[in-house]
């Protein structure tokens, strides 16, 4: 996986076995009337609803509904910082030399060892017959499935958000009539069944649904949020899991996270984006994934499961391309045409006026101080062991790739847009990726 050690800030930029699977039951959270939890257990589905909401109810339009609360948490944390271990045996993983029996060559094209059975070549892990287990076999599939349930629990809350609180006027005047918000109901209804699945493939210590602080006032900005939301959710699934310890997880999270890479391309479409403009997606590791992640959710009920992965100071792209505009070089620099300083706030749909053409290459931005409080109830805070950032980091299909920092002043500075190609035509850079800062330019590849 790749190492996370070096990171300063980060931010998303814009733009076969056959048996029975886990139960299939509708899940949210932990069930008190389950002391034990095995592959014939169920859990309960219920989305958070409580009777007494100290929060305004969110009045829901066409007969849609959301949740009782959008909002930002204004408590105090009773706990801080991400999950630990009883002990923790080193700061950071040791590069190891190439595993000694992946020696693998055919040079013949043809089977060169004898076949277990017909049409069944010799090799393959969960190939010799075992009863498959849905579930997570270790804490790193543990944490990493439940921070993908964070995503799916925010995406089931955040389709549903738009649906109740824009009028049909509102959406007709951004260009949707009724099948595209029937398409994203039927996507919404898509994430109780990825909800469900990796509930039950965690057990009964599930994280339960918690309550969300959105940054959009408007459809497109909406439509632009959920684009760039299931971005950092399918690339940080791409980042671990062919890393799971439990390959029949990773089997069943990756027929969940194939219609996630279908509903980001929708919604890129949906924002007049070119829905598919790369050849590879890219893969993020679960820190990434989580920093982009917590900073909407606004607090959760009390015990639910915590994550154990790091949240990085947030790095600011001044002039972030506004996909509103016809030409993404009149973006202003001040970074006024995002609608908050989030880390994946979307880009304002309100745009008057007309503003400096600049060079589309060029990219400024300011990044946090670490200690700062985030993620549900404030309770996590972010960190960062790098020292001063040299080098922007740049994300996307099979690379991730380095251009210098260049300091202006306390926590801002620039860097120019990296020039190269994966094969052929295809740049490396372009769509909704990922940016960091770093102290070290690491050498890395994509399963590391």
């Amino acid at each position: 996986m790749l190492s996370e050690a070096s990171f300063l800030a980060i931010l998303a930029a814009a733009p076969a076995a056959l048996a029975a699977p886990a139960p299939q039951v509708a899940g949210g959270g932990s069930d008190p009337s389950v002391t034990s939890f095995g592959p014939d257990q169920q859990l309960s589905f219920s989305l958070q609803t409580p009777a007494a909401s100290p929060y305004p109810v969110i009045v829901g339009q066409n007969g849609y509904s959301s949740a009782t609360y959008h909002g930002p948490y204004s408590g105090t944390p009773t706990t801080t910082g991400a999950e630990n271990a009883p002990t923790t045996l080193a700061a950071s993983i040791a590069p190891q030399p190439l595993n000694p029996t992946a020696t693998y060559y055919n040079t013949a094209g043809v089977p060169l060892n004898p076949m277990p059975a017909p049409y069944t070549p010799a090799g393959g892990l969960g190939t010799n017959g075992t009863l498959p287990r849905y579930m997570v076999n270790s804490d790193f599939d543990f944490e990493s499935i439940a921070l993908g349930l964070y995503q799916e629990w925010i995406e089931l809350d955040l389709f549903h958000d738009g649906l109740a609180r824009f009028s049909d006027e509102q959406f007709t005047a951004a260009g949707l009539g009724p099948e595209a918000r029937s398409l994203i109901q039927f996507m919404a209804d898509q994430e109780t069944g990825h909800a469900t699945l990796l509930t039950n493939m965690l057990g009964e210590r599930a994280p339960k649904q918690c309550y969300y602080d959105y940054p959009y006032t408007a459809v497109r900005e909406w439509v632009d949020f959920m684009q760039r939301l299931t971005r950092f959710g399918e690339s940080g699934v791409w980042g671990f899991i062919n890393h799971l310890d439990s390959r029949e997880v990773g089997q069943l999270l990756a027929q969940s996270i194939a219609t996630e890479a279908r509903q980001q391309q929708i919604f890129r479409q949906m924002s007049g984006l070119q829905p598919m403009n790369v050849w590879f997606e890219n893969g993020w590791p679960q820190s990434w994934a989580w920093t982009m992640l917590a900073q909407y959710i606004s607090y959760c009920p009390e015990n639910t499961t915590r994550l154990a992965w790091q949240n990085f100071p947030t790095l600011h792209i001044l002039n972030n391309a506004n996909i509103n505009r016809y030409s993404p070089n009149d973006t202003a620099q001040d970074g006024s045409e995002n609608v908050g300083s989030r880390i994946t706030d979307p880009s304002v749909s309100n745009i008057t006026g007309s503003c400096e053409n600049l060079n589309v290459t060029g990219y400024g931005c300011a990044y946090d101080s670490p200690n700062q409080p985030v993620g549900p109830n404030n309770s996590y805070v972010t960190s960062t062991t790098a020292g001063a950032p040299k080098f922007v980091a740049w994300s996307q299909q099979l690379n991730l790739t380095y251009s210098p920092f260049v300091p202006t002043g306390n926590n801002t500075g620039f860097s120019y847009q990296p020039l190269g190609f994966v094969y052929g035509n295809d740049g490396i850079i372009n769509g909704t990726m990922a940016v960091m800062l770093t102290d070290l330019d690491l050498f890395v590849t994509p399963f590391k």
